[in-house]
């Protein structure tokens, strides 16, 4: 393996691709192996553990108030003198909500909310690393498709750091989440299509005015990113691993990023054992949950679910998914839009956490899961609610219905209240 000594990160060894297994040097504008191409060259950044744990340590950690994922700074591939957005990004809450538990029926039920991130997603912590690699690379341009969120994570990033920004989305893209990259100065492409055609349209100009690939599924370095909600679920849980870690699933990268972090821990022997890790898809749109189930290669399929931030018909970081899966002896399995809606009203009535439908996809896959014994109730369980409520409301109304309507009259008021039975 080849230092390097090109970017002066001696933690890290280099890049491989996960289909060749070819090992090569980082350097700007590589995303995937040259040998495998775009399809197939997915490249994973590989570390020298016995550097990091010169550099940092467990105990170490129990002192530093840098209350964001740069508290892992070493297990990080950027410089550490690169500048950085000013956005406080990760070291999300870790509940263990009772309510949600009971009606669960578990006891050691977590749920980690990313939905408190700055742009009130996971895709932070992707796209802070994107812009701190950008910078690296001395670009100024950073662009990107997506279904909403990591669209939305990245243009406040890039704001923060004064960096422009195009970015592709599909017509079906919530508009709270289109509000949110007006808001933050992007130049913002509708694509008039699916999410394929935005991500194809995406490459193109990429290619052309060679801008910064944000990009999660070519871009190695943003599951590094991903991986930091591994890293604090396991030191909030003072280094007790979970029996399970329960996740929604789209593209691929964020359950191969849950994977990547508790691998790294592991290898650092700062734990001893990994989780299961169960992804979980919409039946609207299940390739990878297909594959999986079928035991064959994933075939693309409809984008026909109410989570559009997993509504991903032609996934592009499958085989990472399908590797976290099967490396930790977990599980996939699809749940109903009407599963996710309840998970929704469910969440938020049992524990005051507002996710988005994509968000909550991992919680109502796991209440499948206990009701078919693939999960005891006695079990360790964190579910993670990759994003906010607020980013879709259409949908939240549609899991609650709409409020109780009364013209300005106590008479009326009594006499709806006593109709539902609610005093």
């Amino acid at each position: 393996m080849i230092y390097l000594e090109v970017i002066h990160l001696k933690h890290v060894l280099g890049l491989r691709c996960i289909f060749c297994g070819q090992e090569l040097a980082a350097k700007p504008g590589l995303y995937t192996c040259p040998a495998c191409g775009r399809k197939d060259g997915i490249l994973d950044v590989v570390y020298d553990y016995s550097v990091i744990n010169r550099l940092i340590s467990r105990e170490q950690l129990a002192h530093n108030k840098d209350n964001s994922i740069f508290r892992y700074l070493p297990l990080l591939p950027i410089k550490p003198d690169t500048p950085r957005p000013h956005l406080r990004v990760g070291w999300s809450p870790l509940y263990r909500p009772s309510g949600l538990g009971r009606l669960m029926g578990m006891d050691k039920l977590y749920v980690k909310d990313d939905g408190q991130n700055p742009t009130a997603s996971l895709k932070d912590r992707a796209s802070i690393i994107a812009v701190i690699k950008a910078k690296e690379e001395n670009a100024t341009t950073i662009a990107c498709s997506s279904t909403g969120n990591a669209a939305s994570s990245l243009a406040g990033s890039a704001a923060a750091m004064g960096m422009q920004t195009f970015i592709f989305v599909p017509s079906r893209a919530p508009q709270g989440k289109v509000a949110q990259l007006l808001i933050f100065g992007a130049n913002v492409i509708s694509v008039q299509g699916s999410y394929e055609d935005a991500f194809a349209l995406s490459a193109e100009a990429i290619d052309k005015w060679g801008w910064y690939n944000r990009n999660a599924a070519i871009n190695p370095y943003l599951v590094e990113g991903k991986k930091t909600v591994a890293l604090e679920i396991a030191e909030q849980l003072d280094w007790q691993v979970p029996d399970w870690v329960v996740v929604s699933v789209g593209d691929g990268c964020t359950i191969a990023g849950v994977w990547k972090g508790f691998q790294d821990l592991y290898r650092l022997g700062w734990i001893d054992r990994v989780p299961k890790i169960a992804g979980v898809q919409s039946t609207g749109c299940s390739p990878l949950v297909d594959a999986w189930r079928e035991n064959r290669p994933w075939q693309p399929a409809a984008e026909n679910t109410i989570a559009d931030s997993i509504a991903v018909g032609v996934p592009r970081n499958p085989e990472k998914a399908l590797m976290a899966v099967r490396d930790s002896h977990g599980t996939m399995l699809a749940v109903s839009d009407e599963a996710i809606l309840a998970a929704m009203r469910e969440l938020g009535a049992s524990s005051g956490i507002f996710g988005e439908p994509a968000g909550v996809t991992g919680l109502a896959g796991l209440k499948l899961l206990i009701e078919q014994g693939v999960i005891s109730q006695n079990e360790t369980v964190v579910a993670i609610v990759t994003g906010n409520g607020l980013k879709d409301v259409k949908n939240a109304i549609e899991a609650v219905g709409e409020p109780l309507k009364v013209v300005p009259s106590m008479a009326e008021l009594i006499t709806k209240l006593q109709a539902g039975n609610l005093v």
